[in-house]
């Protein structure tokens, strides 16, 4: 049977709707030994920064139950470095690269754009609106309004790429969040990021985590996903990146209904390098088993 995968994401087509969740994934090097990146919809790069970050004191992993908690700090070499090397080896693969831009205030995350804007190499980018504002007194930018708007308009007038806005789980309300950021310029929307969580060493009487507080991700969070893509599909008309516990295709088919365009995988990279193909190979055999011809007959495709 001849199967359609590619998908458009906001102006990125994707050969296939299988792509990696940031900071599971490295820029795709490290896993080419195991997996074959080329069969990716798109590499997403951990996130970067303008200078680069050193990242958080360890401990900064911590398992738990059906999940794991990090609290890496965005650690990375820069965009410099980025471009030189990583994004050059990424286009070596044949496929597209999505970077996921951070940083620590507006003017940084617009500087982070103008150098990838002047390097030109990236097909997309993916704004991080969960990192810490430390403009605004320690919130993040994607809990807020205002700040949703400020931060998403500011990127906007300088990408001309497609332009992905990560939302913030941690938020009343997703869809207040979500139609923020498609009214000031996104042109798809990705979800989840962590929820916030901690664990404690009861024999030590001390948390887990140097910074006590971390993100959780892994199949725990799964349903928690699947319902904020689910409402975010709703409330808005441009295209979803579902991503939070996916593991199989069947997991990805799952969001797939719920109304994403397109996955990603995280977590599950750390316990199966093999996870983004065998992903992609399960939602194959999910299309040829129901007779789906074309895969964008899924988006949306739950019946209530």
């Amino acid at each position: 049977m001849s199967l359609n995968l590619e998908v458009n994401l906001g102006g990125l087509v994707m050969p296939n709707p299988v792509t990696d969740a940031s900071g599971t994934f490295a820029a795709g090097r490290e896993y080419s030994d195991f997996v074959d990146v080329s069969r990716m919809g798109a590499i997403t790069t951990k996130g970067v920064s303008l200078n680069g970050w050193e990242g958080n004191d360890s401990p900064r992993i911590a398992e738990t139950p059906s999940g794991m908690l990090n609290s890496i700090g965005l650690q990375n070499p820069g965009v410099k470095h980025l471009c030189e090397v990583d994004l050059p080896w990424i286009k070596a693969q044949g496929i597209p690269s999505i970077v996921n831009v951070s940083g620590h205030s507006i003017e940084e995350y617009v500087q982070v754009l103008e150098a990838l804007e002047e390097d030109g190499q990236a097909d997309a980018y993916e704004i991080n609106i969960s990192c810490p504002n430390v403009d605004a007194g320690g919130l993040t930018f994607g809990t807020h309004v205002p700040s949703v708007t400020a931060v998403v308009s500011a990127c906007r007038e300088v990408a001309t790429k497609p332009m992905i806005v990560k939302l913030s789980p941690n938020v009343t309300d997703i869809t207040e969040i979500a139609r923020a950021a498609e009214a000031a310029g996104a042109d798809a929307i990705s979800l989840i990021n962590t929820l916030l969580g901690m664990a404690i060493d009861v024999e030590r009487r001390r948390p887990k985590l140097a910074r006590v507080v971390g993100g959780l991700s892994g199949p725990a969070v799964k349903p928690v996903a699947l319902r904020m893509v689910w409402q975010c599909h709703q409330a808005v008309k441009v295209p979803l990146l579902g991503m939070g516990g996916i593991s199989t295709g069947e997991d990805a088919i799952e969001f797939m209904l719920a109304g994403a365009t397109a996955v990603a995988v995280g977590t599950a990279n750390f316990v199966n390098p093999h996870a983004e193909n065998d992903v992609l190979d399960g939602m194959i055999a999910y299309c040829e088993r129901q007779g789906v011809k074309d895969i964008n007959e899924l988006i949306g495709g739950l019946q209530c």
